[in-house]
């Protein structure tokens, strides 16, 4: 009889230690941060935490938002958010069978999420947006050649652009 007792309580060790290995890593939920470009800096609620790709691993509960934001020189700054509510966890359920509050972890983060970046929009400083706009009223073919002569001095446009640009100007009435 006391055979049996051992075996009992051995066998109960280890269920608890297996339901205890579920549960605490059923409660972790990761996701992959890509973006396209690679090489976005990351920054999670607030923190700065790396650059894409970046594998985020959370605990929080059920529903939970995490503010995700993707920052890259020459790109738009890309404001997002992921809720903890996007796949279900059968792991976790299951775990939650035998202590309640697990259950509060049983939807996880997609495995991926995937961002593209968009590049910024030419300033009025740049010389694309320069090169596009039209010229303001009243300045004379002159003051426009030695505007572009000028972009073409600071290296902000190549001969050929300069070549264009010039003609244009000059072909205007």
């Amino acid at each position: 009889m006391s055979y049996l007792t051992s075996i009992k309580k051995k066998c109960n060790k280890f269920l608890f230690f297996v339901a205890l290995v579920l549960l605490t890593v059923s409660c972790a939920s990761s996701t992959m941060i890509n973006s396209v470009p690679q090489g976005a800096k990351v920054v999670i609620d607030g923190q700065s935490v790396g650059t894409t790709p970046y594998l985020y691993v959370d605990t929080k509960i059920l529903g939970s938002v995490t503010t995700i934001d993707l920052l890259k020189d020459g790109y738009e700054p890309l404001y997002t958010t992921i809720r903890r509510s996007e796949e279900f966890n059968l792991g976790t359920f299951i775990g939650g069978c035998f202590i309640w509050p697990v259950w509060l972890w049983t939807l996880d983060y997609k495995s991926q999420h995937t961002w593209e970046l968009m590049p910024l929009a030419p300033t009025s400083n740049s010389p694309a947006a320069t090169m596009h706009a039209t010229p303001a009223i009243g300045n004379s073919k002159l003051e426009q050649l030695r505007e572009l002569k000028l972009m073409l001095d600071e290296k902000l446009i190549t001969d050929e652009e300069f070549s264009v640009q010039k003609q244009k100007i000059l072909d205007a009435n």
